[in-house]
């Protein structure tokens, strides 16, 4: 699962630095694979897929802040409970209900974002 936040934001921005993976970002703005991880170069995603890890990515969202599902590890390997819906003074960082993924999947993402650190 991933953590995704919802339309009740009120865009205080307490999530923010709380996240290991540098996977929520502020309305509008834009992300890369790059940003607080160890990826670099050319990433392939074991799918056929490949993408510089520096190219810059389109905002997710225009309105509120956005978590990217695929840098969410739930902050599993980190922290014992995820850090943004911890601080969110209104409730608003929830499970995905759309990204399932286990332990071992969010573990072995982990291990993925941060290799070579």
């Amino acid at each position: 699962m991933a953590i995704k936040i919802t339309d009740e934001c009120i865009n205080c921005g307490a999530c923010e630095p709380e996240c290991p993976n540098n996977a929520i970002y502020d309305a509008g703005a834009t992300w890369r694979f790059s940003d607080g991880t160890g990826l670099r170069g050319v990433i392939d995603f074991g799918d056929g897929n490949t993408l510089d890890a520096g190219e810059t990515q389109a905002a997710l969202s225009d309105d509120i802040y956005y978590i990217v599902p695929d840098k969410c590890t739930e902050c599993v390997g980190f922290h014992d409970e995820p850090q943004c819906a911890a601080v969110c003074p209104v409730d608003c960082c929830v499970d995905d209900e759309d990204i399932r993924e286990s332990k071992e999947e969010l573990l072995a993402k982990k291990d993925w974002l941060h290799m070579g650190e």
